[in-house]
This record gives C-alpha cells, structure tokens and sequence, in this order.
C-alpha cells in the first residue's frame, strides 16, 4: 500500500476507492485548516520525495555510526546539496 493515498494508489485500489481517498485527504486539510485558522501552505511538488531522501540519509547515518563510526555527510553535487 502507497504510504500517500494519492500517490499510485488507483491502480491496485480501483478509481472509485482513490477518489474516496483524496477526497478524504483533502476534507482532513480542510478541518486541520479551519482548526487552526492557519491558511494553506502547499508544500511542493517534490515534499514527499524529498522527505524520503532525508530519512533514507539519517537511516544510513545511524546505521554506520552503530558500527563504531563517525560520519560526516557532503554533497557530491551541488544541485543535491539540500540536506
């Protein structure tokens, strides 16, 4: 199951239960929204992947430093140097 209910999800679930679904997403927003009084912020087209890239790194880190080492991370490109 995709960990986003927009993302991929019409093809395993059918068209009518990922309509549901971002439907559903969208009302929970709104409610978040309206409790809030805070106004919509979209997060950009890449938010997601962008946060799966900075799990993956600090999974990665941890995982080295379990094993006795330091470690210090540097963008081999600039374009990636978001971290």
């Amino acid at each position: 199951m995709s960990p986003h209910p927009t993302r991929g999800g019409a093809a395993r679930r059918g068209t009518r239960r990922a309509i549901v679904a971002l439907v559903h997403t969208i009302l929970v927003i709104l409610y978040h929204l309206l409790c809030t009084g805070k106004t919509y912020q979209d997060l950009g087209s890449n938010y997601f992947d962008e946060r799966q890239r900075q799990h993956v790194l600090h999974r990665a880190v941890h995982r080295i430093e379990r094993l006795s080492y330091k470690v210090s991370l540097e963008a081999a490109y600039p374009s990636f140097s978001k971290q």
